[in-house]
């Protein structure tokens, strides 16, 4: 009873083979392990019906019955010295059954079963699991060692547990530095003895470490060795360790910096750029609120259009660095010079004491920039205008001062450019008003503030009103009439112009299409609307709409139109004079009067600015020119018109020379279209009196 009760309480299974091969006694677990059912196993069963019973139950299907038996047999056989033989069986279900076996003389043989199969299985899961991990810290260590970025950790003590080898290469550190163990404070006494710099000192940067450690935060900075830069990044860990990167940023560093320059500098004349100017103006207002004095020049170069469309984009490039330099000749060492525009500088004196010393360097830049620039031959002439703005007086902000300024420039450029001018209160107003007409002239077409009226054109033969000269009116709703002087300028600038001039010229056609006869209509065009390359498509549309035949349109040009943009403009010019339109030289002698353009183009009239009739009386010379434009005009087989005749002796005047038509109001004013009808058929007395 106590044999079988220590054989039951062993964990695995038990049996005795005799020297016979039969079977002298077993365990529970002995069956369990195969299956054996209790009836099947009995004493003195032979080993080969034990092992038949196994086959039929599943067991050793790797093999058969016999050949199962003749193996177990020959490794018992080959067992009776004493020593404790292992072997491993197949059993059902894929499990494994590894027996031990021990001869004992006078007993046989002592056989131990044990299922193994979940060992072997958690083995073979270990020996994966250490394998993956072999592969997983190979892969780390490569990662961690071919990354750009150095890499330390240290635990919640300062001690190192682990770098990378660009930590050590970045810091050129010693191999007892970079070993598990080393305190942070002294790698870092060994790279400030090396030379390393924080912007913020040695003391500082190593408080600064201390405070992020303890802490437990995320931070950053830049760390100087050997000429590199080097970004430092902490990373706090849970336990109270970190780990930090380490990359060296040198060539980004300087990209960043060469980028942060180019943004901030003019590429072509290597000045500062509007940005760069902003940005150093505005560090210096609170310098402007305290009283301190300076001065703010916005310089622009006069004709400078004319160099790159005459002579080429690559010479006004060395026009531009070649005004750079003079510019900064003219400037002091204290002084911002910068580039803010095409041809556009801006300049910021200070310190400053009187506007006289702003006005002597703006007058030395207008003398520097009149004298000509020789490059590859030529001999360009361009000038400059500057508009000077003081600060305080003018404005203590960048913006109120940069405003000031240009106002002034664009006085000094009205003025006849080459010269300067300083900021006046007025010009503010003056620019607030020409907004408000630029806002009104943008709603005046849709809103049909837009009138024409008609100036007749007497032909001093026929004593007859053979043509009317449109006129355009605007009768504003928030501002009442607007003087032509006023908005036409504005709507030429603001290119308003375009739309407003091919309104007026369809209006001026429809007119005309009702008036009796061969009655012409006279229409202005502006320079601006030569721009438009449908120009004449735009005439021709308007003529098919009113259904006015082209040669009872005259159209009005200016000589300026000519010195902008000769060959396109002459182009277009011969087209619609191919039509049969009428083409008119307006107010001839107030500009360049250059006669290469009367011979460039046969125009078929010239019309005497007004301004030589109001100087008739006052000037001797006026008559004379008169005289002369009569007299060129009839040698080249152009017609002559003479505008604003006011009086019965200016009348009698041009009449002598030979003028053909005249224009004024001792005629008539302008009228509107209404009152055309009764004025048109009228013979003008012989004395050529008022049509009205």
């Amino acid at each position: 009873m106590l044999l079988d009760a220590a054989l039951e309480s062993i964990p695995y299974g038990f049996c005795v083979w005799s020297s016979a091969f039969r079977l002298v006694m077993w365990n529970r677990h002995y069956l369990d392990i195969y299956g054996f059912p209790r009836n099947r196993v009995r004493k003195g069963m032979t080993l080969d019906a034990a092992a038949r019973l196994s086959a039929e139950l599943g067991h050793h299907s790797d093999q058969s019955p016999a050949e199962f038996l003749a193996a177990y047999k020959a490794a018992l056989l080959a067992n009776r010295g004493g020593a404790r033989v292992t072997l491993r069986e197949r059993a059902a279900g894929g499990r494994t059954i590894e027996t031990a076996h021990v001869y004992a003389a006078g007993l046989g043989w002592v056989v131990t079963h044990e299922d193994i199969t979940e060992e072997l299985a958690a083995r073979d899961l270990l020996q994966k699991r250490r394998r993956e991990l072999e592969r997983q810290n190979i892969r780390l260590d490569a990662a961690v060692n071919n990354i750009g970025q150095g890499l330390c950790m240290f635990d919640a003590r300062g001690r190192l547990v682990i770098c990378n080898q660009p930590y050590a290469r970045i810091y050129d550190l010693p191999e007892h530095l970079v070993r598990p163990g080393t305190r942070l404070d002294v790698i870092l006494a060994e790279l400030f003895r090396k030379g390393m710099t924080a912007s913020t000192g040695e003391k500082d940067y190593i408080r600064w470490r201390k405070q992020v450690i303890a802490r437990g935060q995320h931070d950053k900075t830049m760390l100087q060795l050997g000429g590199r830069t080097i970004l430092l990044q902490h990373h706090p860990m849970q336990d109270g360790g970190f780990v930090s990167t380490h990359e060296d940023v040198t060539e980004q560093h300087q990209q960043e910096e060469r980028i942060r320059h180019m943004s901030r500098h003019d590429e072509l004349t290597e000045l500062p750029n509007r940005t760069k100017f902003i940005e150093d103006m505005s560090a210096s207002e609170p310098a402007f609120e305290r009283g301190e004095k300076a001065a703010v020049l916005c310089v622009d170069l006069d004709c400078f259009k004319a160099v790159n469309d005459g002579f080429g984009h690559a010479i006004g490039d060395r026009v531009l660095k070649q005004a750079s330099a003079r510019l900064w000749g003219s400037t002091r060492e204290t002084d911002l010079l910068a580039r803010v525009g095409g041809d556009e500088f801006a300049l910021l004196l200070k310190p400053i004491e009187r506007p006289a010393d702003a006005a002597a360097i703006a007058e030395r830049i207008v003398k520097t920039m009149a004298t000509p620039f020789t490059i590859d031959g030529h001999q360009i002439v361009i000038g400059a205008s500057v508009g000077i703005a003081m600060a305080p007086v003018d404005g203590e902000s960048t913006d109120t001062l940069m405003k000031n300024a240009d106002l002034a420039l664009n006085r000094a450029k009205r003025e006849g450019r080459s010269t300067y001018h300083f900021f006046e209160s007025g010009m503010d107003a003056a620019i607030q008003q020409r907004r408000a007409i630029e806002a009104g002239l943008r709603l005046a077409l849709e809103r049909n503030e837009l009138r024409l009226v008609y100036q007749p054109l007497v032909d001093l033969r026929a004593n007859r009103v053979t043509g009317l000269e449109a006129l355009l009116r605007w009768d504003s709703a928030a501002r009442g009439p607007v003087s032509p002087t006023e908005f036409i300028p504005v709507a030429e600038e603001t290119g308003l112009i375009v739309p407003i001039g091919e309104w007026v010229l369809r209006e001026a056609c429809r007119t005309a299409a009702g008036w009796p006869g061969k009655t012409r209509v006279a229409v202005n065009l502006s320079p601006v609307q030569f721009r438009n390359q449908r120009l004449f498509e735009t005439v021709q549309a308007a003529l098919f709409e009113a259904g006015l035949p082209p040669t009872r349109l005259e159209l009005e040009i200016t000589e300026s139109l000519l010195l902008a943009e000769s060959e396109p403009v002459l182009h277009t010019l011969h087209r619609l004079r191919a039509l049969g339109i009428r083409i008119s030289m307006d107010d001839f002698g107030t500009g360049y009067s250059s006669l290469s353009y009367l011979r460039s183009f046969p125009f078929d009239k010239i019309k005497i600015d007004r301004s030589f009739m109001r100087d008739l009386d006052r000037r001797g010379d006026s008559l004379t020119i008169i005289k002369a434009v009569i007299g060129l005009g009839r040698s080249l087989g152009m017609a002559t018109t003479a505008e604003g005749v006011e009086t019965e002796e200016q009348l009698n005047a041009v009449r002598e020379y030979g003028c053909d038509e005249v224009q004024g109001f001792y005629f008539s004013p302008p009228v509107a279209p209404e009152a055309v009808h009764d004025m048109l058929g009228r013979v003008v007395s012989p004395r050529l009196r008022r049509v009205s």
